[in-house]
């Protein structure tokens, strides 16, 4: 799970990253992202109930998709606030594709560098 400093809590910053954000998609995510003016970068997720009615599965998804940035985070850009989108077909997915498109969705962003 990400340190509490590098989450996204409050209904206003979502609210400000789905209005302002700039929209990149892969496969069933989507990731919204916003400049902050924070020495941190910070994330949300969010699983509806479109992508599944069981509340475990979609915090299941939740935790993957946390865990999948907190492995990355050390090669992300400081400085953002952004929005991860679970679309319905994500909950058949397994970790490891959830990671890779995660990863991919950073490189079409342009803040994080794998080598």
């Amino acid at each position: 799970m990400l340190a509490k400093k590098n989450r996204l809590k409050r209904k206003k910053d979502f609210k400000l990253i789905l209005k302002e954000g700039k929209r990149f998609k892969e496969d069933f995510l989507i990731l919204k992202l916003r400049e902050n003016n924070l020495k941190e970068s910070r994330f949300g997720f969010t699983v509806s109930l479109k992508v599944s009615k069981n509340t475990t599965l979609r915090n299941k998804i939740r935790r993957r998709l946390s865990e999948t940035v907190k492995m990355k985070f050390k090669k992300i850009k400081k400085g953002i606030d952004g929005l991860f989108i679970a679309c319905p077909g994500l909950e058949t997915k397994d970790f490891w594709e959830i990671d890779e498109a995660v990863e991919k969705l950073f490189k079409k962003a342009k803040i994080c560098n794998f080598s």
